[in-house]
């Protein structure tokens, strides 16, 4: 069933118009996105089965271009690929918040930033955001993959990816794909290896942000930075 075949009083569209957007529900703003249903399924159905399949908008905006293809009606690229950009549109508009204010004024654009890159993946990665002197974001870059139980991270192409972007300061990142958000042995030794080498260059780690879908771990807030 289409947008258009629903009764006036059910359309998203002119619920939108008329009342703004925070009048519509999240299935409402997703039904928008999708615009038509399936056979016997309408639009708002599916929007809503996506919701339930993935756990809500955020591990809906989590969700891996694979994942999404799985799912009926989603099997073309067109839907997928306008849910694929909402995500991107969302990167980037926290990148350049990040890019405009000091990164740990906004803890929750800085945790919300790396879960929309790294949580959803189902292989470790090991990431750097390098900052400014003001903390500001200069890059984000994923240095290291791993399997999904560990990850090797050479501290001399941290260094060197420091001196290049010439920053002054890193917050360091990693999921854990089995979704738990503690910190392991090997990540708090790690973390310390990295501050003692980026600290001969005179380059801080501020943070060490642990994701996994939907939660976050600030190591620096736990006193272990």
């Amino acid at each position: 069933m289409a947008l258009h075949h629903l009764p006036p009083d059910a359309r998203p569209r002119e619920k939108l118009l008329a009342r703004g957007a925070g009048a519509l529900s999240d299935a409402e703003l997703l039904a928008l996105l999708l615009r038509t249903g399936l056979a016997g399924k309408g639009v708002l159905a599916l929007a809503q089965e996506l919701l339930d399949h993935f756990g809500g908008l955020s591990g809906l905006l989590h969700a891996r271009a694979e994942d999404l293809k799985r799912i009926k009606g989603l099997g073309g690229t067109a839907k997928r690929a306008e849910i694929i950009a909402v995500l991107e549109l969302a990167r980037r508009v926290l990148a350049e918040q990040l890019r405009e204010r000091e990164a740990l004024d906004t803890p929750a654009a800085l945790r919300h930033y790396l879960q929309l890159h790294l949580a959803a993946r189902g292989h470790e990665v090991f990431a750097v955001l390098f900052l400014d002197i003001r903390h500001r974001l200069l890059a984000l870059e994923e240095l290291f993959h791993g399997t999904l139980a560990q990850t090797s991270v050479y501290p001399r192409e941290v260094v060197l990816r420091a001196l290049h972007h010439q920053a002054a300061a890193v917050v360091l990142a990693h999921n854990h794909p089995s979704g738990s958000v503690q910190p392991s042995r090997a990540d708090e030794a790690i973390t310390q290896t990295l501050k003692a080498a980026l600290g001969l260059i005179d380059v801080r780690v501020l943070d060490h942000v642990i994701v996994a879908p939907g939660m976050a771990f600030s190591m620096a807030e736990e006193g272990l930075v």
